[in-house]
C-alpha cells in the first residue's frame, strides 16, 4: 500500500443518498461492497460511467479469464498497487490460477519456466507501462496467440487496471479484511 490511510474515506451504506443506493445496489446484493466501491460513491456520476467500461474489460472481454487476470496482476505489481493485487489475487484463484503463477507476475516475462505465451502478454504489459506502446517485435509474437478483438482487449485491460490502479493508490483505499498482500498472506 502506498498510503497507510484514506485520503478519501469510503463512504458507509448510512450516508448513501438515492442515487448512490442504486449504484451500490448489486454489490450489497452479491456481498462485494468493496473499499473501492464506497470510495467511487463520493462521485457517483463518474463511477456509474466508468462502471460500464471495467464491466466490459472484467466480464465480457474477449480475452481468456487466465489471461486477463496474469496481466492485471501484473499491471498492479507494476503500479506498486496493493489494493488492485489483493482483490485480483482472488479472483485469479478462482479462475484456476496457481499461487506460482500469480507470484510469476511480480518477476515478469524473465520468469524462467513460464510459457512464451505468458511471457509476452507480461512483456506486452511491461512495454505498456514503461512507454505506453507495445513494441512490433511482441504485438507481432502475441498476433500468433491472439486474435485482433483479444489484441484490442489487451490493450484496453491493461490500460483499464493501470488508471484503476493509480486512482486507488491516490486516494489511499485500503485493503478489505481478508485481502492478500504481496506475499499472498491474508490480512
Amino acid at each position: 500500500m502506498r498510503l497507510n490511510k484514506a485520503r478519501l474515506e469510503p463512504q458507509e451504506a448510512d450516508v448513501w443518498d438515492d442515487k448512490v443506493k442504486e449504484i451500490m445496489r448489486p454489490f450489497v446484493e452479491q456481498g462485494s461492497d468493496y473499499n473501492i466501491f464506497k470510495t467511487l460513491t463520493h462521485h457517483p456520476d463518474l463511477m456509474r460511467r466508468w462502471m460500464v467500461f471495467a464491466n466490459h474489460i472484467l466480464f465480457k472481454s474477449t480475452l481468456p479469464q487466465r489471461e486477463r487476470e496474469l496481466v492485471i496482476l501484473r499491471i498492479g505489481y507494476l503500479c506498486n498497487a496493493g489494493y488492485e493485487w489483493g482483490q485480483h489475487v482472488q479472483i485469479a484463484r478462482r479462475s484456476g490460477m496457481s499461487d506460482e503463477e500469480i507470484l510469476s507476475t511480480k518477476s515478469g516475462p524473465e520468469t524462467s519456466g513460464i510459457t512464451e505465451r505468458d511471457k509476452l502478454l507480461m512483456q506486452a504489459t511491461d512495454e505498456l507501462h514503461a512507454a505506453c506502446h507495445i513494441s512490433d517485435e511482441t504485438w507481432a509474437a502475441l498476433s500468433e496467440h491472439l486474435d485482433k478483438k483479444q489484441l484490442m482487449d489487451l490493450v484496453f485491460t491493461i490500460g483499464q487496471y493501470n488508471l484503476v490502479s493509480m486512482a486507488l493508490n491516490t486516494f489511499g483505499v485500503q485493503p478489505d479484511a481478508g485481502l492478500p498482500d504481496w506475499d499472498l498472506k491474508s490480512s
